[in-house]
């Protein structure tokens, strides 16, 4: 998995790049907030903060191929979730409903992965708990960004064996019975690599509470 998948446009040169983690991370959840504050017959007010959203993005020299990408991540579940409102009137009603939740949505995905883009993480966690998130969390979400990767390449790792062990067999039950082995053996590696580390962590001085240097 690539060290830069999560962040990867986050250390830019652009004004947004520029601009105080504090006051991104309050211009997002502000953002945020309106777009669920607008009642859903507003729908153009959501389109023009749908547009600002694109707008900072292209300031930020985010690639309009990326974002495509990860929308497509979280849009078939969003519509299937706003379908659900109009399925329960009997497709007689609740379309407004359902496209606001879909801009509302959106709204809110882009602008924080607008966020994500232009803040490199450990920029933007020393500003969260400026503005009052417990360390504990801040320290948490640390260990997850830096862990995740980790993670990522002992999976790619254990498929890599899987299909050398069962020469790329296609029959559907092999394939699920690997799958559920490998989630499994995943598991069970992921725990014991936690506590590798809470050891090694502790025995140098960990006392639970995420610093920085500035």
């Amino acid at each position: 998995m690539p060290a830069d998948f999560l962040d990867r446009y986050s250390r830019g040169t652009t004004i947004c790049h520029r601009l105080s983690a504090r006051l991104k991370v309050v211009l997002t959840l502000a953002v945020i907030m309106l777009a669920m504050l607008l009642p859903s017959s507003l729908w153009p007010a959501e389109g023009c903060l749908l547009c600002l959203v694109f707008a900072a993005h292209t300031l930020a020299g985010i690639p309009l191929a990326y974002l495509v990408r990860r929308v497509m991540l979280i849009l078939p579940l969003v519509v299937m979730t706003a379908l659900a409102i109009p399925l329960s009137h009997g497709f007689q009603g609740g379309w407004e409903t359902a496209f606001g939740v879909v801009m509302r949505s959106a709204v809110a995905f882009l602008a924080a992965l607008w966020l994500v883009s232009t803040t490199p993480f450990e920029r933007l966690l020393a500003a969260v708990c400026r503005l009052g998130m417990p360390r504990v969390f801040a320290a948490l979400l640390a260990f997850v960004y830096r862990y995740v990767y980790v993670l990522f390449d002992e999976l790619a790792r254990m498929r890599t064996a899987q299909r050398a062990r069962t020469f790329g067999s296609r029959v559907s039950r092999t394939r699920w019975t690997g799958a559920v082995q490998l989630v499994g053996t995943l598991i069970v590696r992921a725990i014991d690599r936690a506590e590798r580390i809470h050891g090694a962590m502790s025995s140098r001085g960990w006392t639970g509470n995420f610093t920085t240097l500035d």
